[in-house]
């Protein structure tokens, strides 16, 4: 699977279970109409459960110049979520999960499904809040490696 490129993103959540940020590469549109999107999560993450307790979650899209918050929030430096939200400034729309105020976008999303697929909890949510920011250069992943796009 590291030889598939994908796009890179921050998903965060926050509600009453608690907050939580991870990078990850496994978005997708799953739908139009209404607007829906797809997002894997690695099972093996208990604290990952936060986003099916909060019923909520928002994807950030990374552009190039967020290398650094990508590998803070994938773990690298074993920061606290205090020390990674810290990093960047955020802010909610709708649901209450953060939003990166200069993503390249950001889809506020209500969950609508979520189930455990394989090694992976799948998150299911409508879209219901969007933040777009002008144009720049995206960040990739592939091959174990962040590339600009």
């Amino acid at each position: 699977m590291s030889h598939f490129a994908a796009a890179v993103h921050i998903v965060t959540t926050d509600g009453r279970a608690g907050i939580r940020g991870t990078t990850v590469t496994s978005v997708c549109s799953v739908s139009d109409m209404p607007a829906t999107l797809l997002v894997c999560l690695n099972a093996s993450s208990a604290v990952n459960d936060r986003y099916e307790k909060n019923g909520c979650f928002a994807v950030n899209i990374l552009a190039a110049e967020h290398e650094s918050l990508a590998k803070a929030f994938a773990g690298e430096g074993k920061l606290s979520l205090d020390e990674r939200f810290a990093l960047a400034n955020w802010a909610p729309l709708v649901t209450g999960a953060p939003i990166l105020e200069n993503a390249l976008a950001s889809f506020d999303c209500r969950l609508t499904d979520a189930r455990i697929v394989a090694t992976h909890r799948v998150l299911i949510g409508e879209v219901v809040g969007l933040n777009v920011a002008p144009s720049a250069p995206g960040l990739v992943y592939k091959e174990r490696h962040f590339h600009t796009l």
